[in-house]
């Protein structure tokens, strides 16, 4: 089926090594993620589709036993009855109402076989999206540490400005009372000065 085409071609090793030689990785993953959105959306779509007509045959088929049972019993009521034309076309009508049930029938277990293996494909996409979010979930996580990492490396980052002009300045010289400085006193500090 054209709907799980995506699911047989691209197994999630090949998407992962496309997502991380990708440019952008985190983009990338939300477009896959779209795609196989709307594919499962299909998929659902069609798995209604086929239980609906697994069901559509199994009622059929079901009417079709019970006439089959209806006209056999009518046929030996009539024959009971010494109505030979009666019974003969009850077994007639039995008889046809059997190749209908057995025609029924024959569609209902294809068709029940078609639906439960599209659930499980259903199953696996949902599976495989699973896994693509927390994929992307870790290529966030990696992305994020990695711009931290930058941000603290660079010199500009505030933990720096805090540890040169706030926290080292708070031990050993004069401040407020509970040893810390105000704004003033700090850039009098930058600027070289000793405040008191």
């Amino acid at each position: 089926m054209s709907i799980f085409k995506r699911l047989r071609d691209l197994t999630m090793s090949n998407l992962y090594s496309l997502i991380e030689k990708a440019e952008d990785p985190i983009k990338m993953t939300d477009q896959y993620l779209r795609d196989m959105q709307e594919d499962l959306g299909e998929a659902e779509k069609a798995v209604a589709a086929q239980i609906a007509l697994e069901k559509k045959f199994k009622v059929l088929y079901e009417e079709q036993e019970a006439l089959v049972k209806k006209r056999e019993e009518q046929a030996h009521v009539a024959a009971q009855a010494k109505n030979i034309d009666l019974a003969r076309r009850a077994l007639e009508e039995k008889k046809a109402a059997e190749q209908k049930m057995n025609e029924y029938k024959e569609g209902y277990e294809k068709n029940k076989l078609a639906a439960d293996g599209l659930r499980d494909k259903l199953t696996e996409m949902k599976k495989q999206i699973t896994e693509l979010k927390n994929k992307r979930e870790t290529l966030v996580a990696r992305v994020n540490a990695a711009k931290a990492q930058k941000n603290n490396q660079s010199g500009n980052g505030w933990f720096r400005r805090q540890f040169r002009y706030g926290w080292s300045e708070a031990y050993g010289r004069k401040g407020t009372a509970n040893g810390s400085r105000s704004r003033s006193q700090r850039r009098s500090l930058q600027k070289g000065k000793l405040v008191g």
